[in-house]
């Protein structure tokens, strides 16, 4: 995993900025109207595969003629949404299910299209949900091949059965989420003790899973590093975890020529071929600049 990048958020300045739109049409690869002058403010998660998106985000629009400001790195949801609502960050690459979750904890939908259908009635003034791509990079619990075998675990469902505490890693905040240990206490009626594990699912949490600090950990699907690792990706039969689309959100401020250029980049977005751009960091210690860039090459027809 990369390391992240320091950016503070104090340096978001454009609240006064006016983003102006255009009628023309683009291409991935830019278009010859490059008189816009409009900046846009482009997030991402403090996770390399989010960073991807946003970076390919960011040099589309830069084809397209716009300023655009990257402010990467800058932690996980509970610290950038404020910045997003206020309109300080105008583009941030989201994952579908979790973003309804964080927005309407209350929220029901499972599936793929009813999820996006509840966010675009959940997001809050000021911010609009673009549609999602067919790229998945879901919340998913795993557990060492090693686990599995000797608890005859294979689902969610079969952690109930397991006569040794198990503790769960992850992430700070998911200790408080949803699909966190409550919600496997409540769809599963499985207790877990929980430990932090600041890295998105990172090698840190691999460490974790292979010398059995914890036995149940959360990572992402798209994350290479679990077939890698020969971990087991457990089955989720009562669908604690949602539908987690790749889904752009934007400031209403964000021109229209802008939004058709990142609505075709997700377009192309598959989740075989996001697997792939993060093989492209994860193994080949890629930058997100460089892997952006040869993946735009490919589908721009440049």
């Amino acid at each position: 995993m990369k390391i992240p990048h320091v950016i503070g958020i104090s340096a978001l300045v454009v609240a006064g900025l006016a983003l102006t739109g255009c009628s023309s049409s683009s291409s991935l690869s830019g278009d010859s109207d490059r008189s816009d002058g409009a900046r846009i403010v482009v997030g991402s998660q403090d996770y390399y595969s989010n960073e991807i998106i946003a970076e390919i985000y960011a040099q589309a629009l830069e084809r397209d003629g716009f300023d655009v400001d990257r402010q990467f790195r800058i932690g996980q949801r509970e610290t950038y949404m404020p910045d997003v609502e206020a309109g300080r960050i105008d583009l941030f690459p989201e994952y579908s299910g979790p973003l309804l979750q964080y927005w309407d904890a209350d929220a029901t939908a499972r599936s793929a299209t009813a999820v996006h259908r509840a966010l675009e009635q959940a997001a809050p003034d000021g911010v609009e949900v673009l549609p999602q791509s067919s790229a998945t990079d879901e919340d998913v619990y795993v557990v060492t091949r090693a686990f599995a075998d000797r608890n005859d675990v294979h689902s969610l469902a079969d952690l109930a059965s397991v006569d040794t505490p198990i503790t769960l890693g992850g992430a700070s905040e998911g200790e408080d989420r949803p699909n966190g240990p409550a919600g496997l206490e409540k769809t599963y009626g499985t207790t877990v003790r929980f430990t932090p594990i600041e890295d998105g699912g990172g090698p840190l949490t691999v460490k974790a899973l292979r010398d059995g600090s914890v036995q149940l950990a959360v990572m992402y699907s798209a994350d290479p590093a679990i077939a890698d690792n020969d971990l087991v990706m457990l089955d989720d039969p009562k669908s604690l975890m949602t539908a987690s689309n790749v889904v752009p959100i934007v400031s209403d401020r964000v021109p229209e020529r802008a939004r058709r250029s990142i609505e075709r980049i997700d377009r192309a977005l598959t989740p075989s071929g996001l697997v792939a751009l993060n093989r492209d960091s994860v193994d080949d210690e890629q930058s997100a600049a460089v892997i952006a860039k040869a993946w735009l090459r490919t589908h721009a027809g440049e």
